[in-house]
């Protein structure tokens, strides 16, 4: 049986065990272990530590258990110390003095949590991030010649379709692939010491950046071309940043698609299971729990870039305030991982209604020529079409006329109708032919991303 005795909803409601392997606690121990040995298989480059003793180090890590450093952790009150006397407890005396030599804390800390989120993000939250792009174009595919009526402001606006109103999400969150792609690739790493100028390694190594590298490398991350005791923060905050506004394009199409689920727009529908329960009280509600569930989330989460931004601030060569606050930003890739894997699940077998999105722009389709008309009758020579379309408008909206009648009974508009050619023609008396370039629109996008995606 699980442990329910946890904290934090992510560690079980909302927990992805993908990213249990990178973003747990004894994750994060095990990483910082493994740039420990980094650091020792550098040193051995640089001939500063015999290799018999890297290869007794590194046997010996993979016994040490993680209830033996938090242990000593408890008694010392420091982390890194504690991984540091764990080792050296577990190893001859000949290894003792090679293991953390030359390295502050954050020689270590800095490396293992950049490589722990990169990969996180790199062997999990990119590959959800593009199966879920994917079903977006599946979709917006699907649906690139299904009308519905635009909305702007809340109200009834211009025709498009469905498919470009997903296709919409399918550029922005292609976008917000690349850019957390990106923002990964450019977390970086540090050895230089307590106060960035490399002191200690200095006694031993005459190239000391260069020494930097080649510890970077064993773990796939670029060094910061300066740092104190820790990297420039920015890097990491643009990482944050990537993922937090990939988590509002998320927010965003949940609360549109919730939207369209009102009653009397039911124009879209979550797939809803034989058994599933809607509410504990009223049995026929079908409610749209999980577009509601991540925006929820969204919203708990989106507060904490302000965070990132505090943690840019740390005085002089470093102090300790972003600590603590770095720790809770594995917590912020679980949620937002598992939401991207509510919304794959829901989208997947997204249930369109085009009954009601018939009716839906049959309530506007009289009202939609407006546009068109003002426009063409201003091409044509009208001095004041906007004016002229307004009254006419006005005068439907209190007769209860269709406009459309309207417009073609008006003595003074139809001798500029008679000018119109046969597709203009076409969009007034039919506004579902009033679509520009949607569907098109569609391919284009949906093409430029099925490409794009194969290069990641």
């Amino acid at each position: 049986m699980e442990n329910y005795k946890l904290f934090s909803p992510t560690d079980y409601r909302y927990k992805v065990n993908q990213l249990l392997d990178y973003l747990t606690e004894e994750s994060f121990l095990n990483y910082k272990i493994k740039v420990e040995i980094a650091l020792l298989q550098t040193l051995s480059d640089f001939n500063l530590c015999p290799e018999d003793v890297v290869k007794e180090v590194e046997n010996a890590a993979k016994n040490i258990r993680v209830e033996e450093i938090y242990e000593e952790e408890k008694k010392i009150k420091h982390d890194i110390r504690a991984i540091v006397n764990v080792l050296k407890k577990n190893v001859s005396d000949k290894a003792k003095p090679f293991i953390h030599f030359c390295a502050t804390s954050y020689d270590i800390v800095e490396p293992a949590r950049c490589l722990m989120l990169k990969e996180a993000t790199e062997k999990v939250i990119i590959p959800d991030m593009i199966e879920l792009e994917n079903i977006f174009i599946k979709q917006a595919r699907k649906e690139k010649n299904t009308i519905q009526i635009g909305r702007t402001h809340g109200q009834h606006a211009e025709p498009i379709t469905f498919g470009f109103f997903l296709s919409v999400y399918v550029e922005r969150w292609g976008e917000r692939i690349l850019k957390v792609t990106d923002a990964k690739e450019n977390l970086k790493g540090k050895f230089s010491g307590p106060v960035g100028c490399y002191n200690g390694i200095s006694l031993f190594v005459k190239n000391v950046e260069k020494f930097e590298n080649v510890f970077l490398e064993k773990l796939s991350l670029k060094p910061s071309r300066i740092s104190t005791q820790i990297v420039p923060p920015e890097p990491m905050v643009d990482f944050v940043h990537s993922i937090i506004s990939s988590f509002s394009v998320l927010a965003n199409l949940s609360d549109d698609m919730r939207n369209l689920q009102r009653t009397e727009i039911g124009e879209v529908g979550e797939p809803f299971e034989e058994n599933q329960v809607g509410s504990s009280t009223m049995p026929q509600k079908r409610n749209p729990i999980n577009f509601e569930n991540v925006k929820s989330a969204w919203k708990t989460f989106m507060p904490r870039i302000i965070t990132s931004y505090s943690d840019q601030i740390s005085e002089h060569q470093r102090d300790l305030t972003n600590s603590l606050s770095q720790r809770y930003i594995p917590e912020l890739l679980v949620m937002f991982d598992s939401s991207i894997r509510r919304i794959k699940s829901i989208m997947e077998k997204i249930v369109v209604d085009k009954n009601n999105l018939k009716k839906n722009f049959n309530m506007s389709k009289d009202k939609i020529i407006a546009e068109p008309m003002q426009i063409l009758l201003s091409f044509y020579g009208h001095p004041d079409a906007h004016e002229k379309i307004r009254q006419l408008s006005m005068k439907s909206y209190q007769t209860g006329i269709p406009l459309t009648e309207i417009v073609f009974q008006d003595e003074e508009i139809k001798k500029y109708i008679e000018k119109f050619s046969p597709e203009q023609r076409k969009v007034i008396e039919n506004p579902k032919n009033y679509t520009g370039i949607a569907r098109q629109k569609v391919n284009k996008i949906c093409n430029f991303w099925e490409k794009k995606l194969k290069r990641i």
